[in-house]
């Protein structure tokens, strides 16, 4: 495995990690909120030989319309400025990956906070890791019933356990260095970003 540069802006975490043959070399995390734009880049420099790597890997959301912006830009920036190529990954994927290595359970689905209060929703089987459908914008009380009897994991858990209290729930956000998780197949997206949902914006007709 090249030594790969993983960007992850995509929620309120900041997270950046170097990862070479199958393992982490170094990696930052922080929960930030907003402001990635000015923290992803000094982070980046505190990794060994400046974050400089063969490849890069960065999460094309769903999330934070800004975060995944602030990402990929610069992922694509410095993909440029290197020489080397640039790559994307869902959130959903990755927090699905990092949940079944923490030995939450299958069947599996991801939530994250979708915004106008509505929740990205996207299930996931772990043997192999795979989608089960098509991620999914849901109102809160739509996801639970599509839920199924699955376990939850992501930023917008607490959405349906307000619902449903019995929830087998686990709040996270993506970390970087859980990329050393997902099989190449599923790191290989085109570094463009996935919103979830249809912009709110309309052109005139």
């Amino acid at each position: 495995m090249p030594r790969t540069l993983v960007i992850d802006t995509a929620t309120a975490a900041c997270s950046v990690a170097l990862l070479e043959g199958g393992a982490v070399i170094a990696a930052r995390h922080e929960v930030v909120g907003r402001g990635h734009a000015e923290r992803l880049v000094p982070m980046i420099a505190e990794l060994p030989d400046g974050g400089r790597c063969d490849a890069i890997l960065v999460d094309v959301g769903p999330g934070s319309f800004t975060g995944i912006r602030v990402g990929i830009a610069a992922a694509r920036g410095l993909a440029l400025g290197w020489g080397v190529v640039a790559q994307g990954y869902s959130s959903t994927t990755l927090l699905a990956a990092a949940a079944f290595a923490r030995g939450v359970r299958a069947p599996l689905a991801v939530v994250l906070e979708g915004g106008h209060g509505e929740v990205f929703m996207q299930a996931f089987t772990a043997s192999p890791l795979a989608p089960i459908g098509a991620l999914a914008s849901f109102r809160p009380d739509a996801a639970l019933v599509a839920l199924d009897g699955a376990a939850i994991v992501g930023n917008g858990v607490r959405w349906l356990t307000a619902l449903d209290s019995a929830l087998e729930a686990h709040e996270s956000l993506p970390s970087a260095a859980d990329a050393v998780l997902l099989p190449p197949e599923l790191a290989d997206l085109p570094p463009r970003p996935i919103y979830g949902r249809a912009p709110d914006a309309k052109l005139p007709a």
